[in-house]
């Protein structure tokens, strides 16, 4: 047998490790002797960093309000040097407002929008878009269709005007109808595949069982059964000046603005009169599951309904969300992700719609730990209730939440979406002006109470996605351990 040629290099080491250790030792080269080395200089300590300032309340931009003889409301806000305007055109008319067998029409309707006018077809449209340097999307969610647009400053009033077409005067094709419907039903179905969507779908069918806002996403049935008809009637029944509000801001003339907004939108019908029926969330302690067979983790999803954002109690739930779980730093973060390392990115968060909020933690948990996790997350629910934070714990939290208030009013776009949800809400501008405020005058104890008052293990609903014949038992460990709590 041919042996293998070694280098020199590979041959020294080879024969150096075959030796027995104490020829080995005996092999190595005496170490040079070096001198003393001089005593080191302790390290100063480290500075600490400088206090930052004190927050300050948001000061809305001066803004000019003007409602048309139609009913037609508009809000324009001048910000910024940057030349450009963002605009958002709100439509009450969601998903809440659609017809019984008709789940799933305002959302066809949104597609058709873009898809040209009387004067402008699909292609002119976009084509005039981008030459003001804009942009044009048109979307619908539970209460409102949202119309999104911006443009350099010098083509606001022309965008305004163009935008009046889109709503006022949409061709809504046949043609289109068939690709409208094929994309919807491709979204719809990659919704479907994703546990988080599932475990969150429950939920919401769970605590507003009754309401549009818990009904269950139509089916490729029910799409293919939508008529243009259907689609047209919807459109006119819901459409209106009435339920239409513009929000404008960046950098642009206000007169001429205003002049645009009067001609354009002044003679559209007054439409129906706004109107969504706030929904009566159901509290409903219960354990609720789908099964993904051999999944490697359990989806997670527990919350309850709670308050919205028009009771004065919502600024301390909002900043006793954050610290339980609505942070990277929060407490179940912390604990279940850091500690733990059940899950990699556990959340919690108050989902608003119209007068009404649901409070909910995620995650996506190993499957052998998901009872350990459940666990986890209601003991640091029933820590927070009885021992309230330390003032530094807080401070931190609030520090969070009023840096992330500050960049959700950096930009125009930010701003108009800000209005439009207090628009919705019906909430005074002492909302955002006074938020700063508001949120660092909580205290530990408030923040306790609040936990206490509102965000209640045992009236939660719990929703588990994952694999059935791993987490049945230890779902029922979890139940059995909750009836020992209550």
């Amino acid at each position: 047998m041919k042996t293998l040629p070694i280098g020199l290099l590979g041959a020294a080491c080879f024969s150096l490790l075959a030796l027995p250790p104490a020829l080995a030792q005996t092999a190595k080269r005496p170490a040079p002797k070096t001198a003393a080395k001089a005593p080191v200089a302790p390290t100063p300590p480290k500075e600490t960093p400088p206090p930052g300032s004190a927050p300050r309340d948001f000061k809305l931009p001066p803004r000019e309000d003007f409602t048309l003889p139609n009913g037609l409301q508009a809000r324009l806000v001048p910000f910024g040097e940057v030349p450009k305007m963002s605009v958002l055109i709100t439509i009450q008319a969601g998903n809440v407002h659609e017809p019984d067998g008709q789940v799933g029409i305002s959302d066809l309707l949104s597609r058709l929008l873009k898809e040209g006018t009387t004067t402008r077809p699909a292609a002119a449209l976009a084509e005039e878009v981008a030459r003001m340097g804009g942009s044009l999307s048109i979307s619908n969610g539970s209460d409102e269709t949202y119309v999104r647009a911006d443009c350099l400053s010098e083509f606001a009033p022309q965008l305004l005007t163009l935008l009046a077409d889109v709503v006022q005067h949409p061709t809504l094709p046949a043609s289109e109808l068939p690709r409208l419907k094929a994309d919807f039903k491709r979204q719809l179905n990659l919704l479907r595949a994703r546990p988080s969507f599932q475990a969150e779908m429950k939920m919401r069918e769970a605590v507003y069982a009754g309401h549009p806002y818990g009904r269950p996403l139509p089916t490729d049935a029910q799409i293919d059964a939508l008529t243009l008809e259907q689609v047209k009637a919807f459109y006119a029944k819901e459409y209106g000046a009435q339920r239409t509000a513009i929000f404008a801001a960046g950098k642009f003339d206000v007169p001429a603005l205003r002049q645009a907004i009067t001609a354009a939108w002044g003679e559209w019908p007054t439409g129906p009169v706004p109107h969504i029926i706030a929904a009566k969330a159901l509290t409903k302690p219960a354990v609720l599951t789908q099964d993904r067979p051999s999944a490697p983790q359990s989806t997670i999803v527990i919350g309850l309904p709670v308050i919205d954002p028009t009771n004065p109690d919502y600024m301390r739930l909002r900043v006793t969300n954050s610290l339980l779980g609505g942070s990277f730093g929060s407490r179940i973060t912390r604990n279940i992700r850091e500690d733990k390392g059940y899950t990699y990115s556990p959340y919690s968060y108050i989902d608003t719609n119209y007068h009404s909020g649901l409070w909910m933690e995620s995650a996506d948990v190993t499957t052998k730990d998901t009872y350990n996790s459940l666990k986890e997350i209601v003991k640091e629910i029933e820590l927070l209730q009885k021992t309230p934070p330390s003032a530094e714990e807080l401070k931190g939290i609030q520090n969070y939440e009023t840096g992330l208030f500050v960049l959700r009013n950096s930009t125009p776009g930010s701003i108009i979406n800000q209005l439009s949800n207090m628009h919705l809400q019906g909430l005074p501008d002492s909302y955002l002006t006074e938020q700063v405020q508001n949120i660092n005058a909580v205290t530990p104890e408030q923040v306790s109470a609040t936990a206490r008052k509102y965000v209640r293990p045992e009236a939660m609903t719990t929703v588990v996605v994952g694999d059935q014949k791993v987490i049945a038992p230890q779902l029922k460990q979890y139940k059995d351990s909750q009836k020992k709590a209550l």
